[in-house]
């Protein structure tokens, strides 16, 4: 799989997100993407735990570890990759997690809108 230029939402090199967890489509620490990553995990989000309570009621449980799959379970403070579509639906219901604009591909744009990204920058 080729991975898309990487090129966050602000048009400068793609920051790293997480490499403690390990985060990506790729698992490489960076939130890169390609034409396979259907989900589109393109928005480096910083967990609270709004938003972890919010991810498990819609069925994307994230903060369990699943030692099956290597993953530790995410706790509040912790980045990851997200899917675009469900940081999307998690702002339109009030509870989106922070992001970091620098560590956000820019393929997140084809979802969601940079004004909605920068609403809900991390500081």
């Amino acid at each position: 799989m080729q991975k898309d230029p990487e090129i966050n939402v602000l048009g400068g090199s793609l920051d790293p997100c997480s490499t403690d967890p390990v985060t990506g489509f790729f698992r490489d620490g960076h939130c890169n993407t390609c034409d396979a990553d259907q989900g589109s995990h393109t928005v480096c989000a910083v967990m609270t735990a709004e938003f972890l309570a919010y991810s498990k009621y819609v069925g994307n449980d994230l903060s369990t570890p699943r030692p099956d799959y290597n993953f530790p379970g995410l706790k509040p403070g912790d980045s990851w990759c997200l899917c675009a579509a469900r940081f999307l639906q998690a702002h339109d219901e009030g509870c989106a997690p922070k992001v970091n604009l620098n560590a956000t591909h820019g393929r997140a744009l084809e979802v969601v809108s940079l004004e909605i990204l920068r609403e809900n920058a991390a500081g």
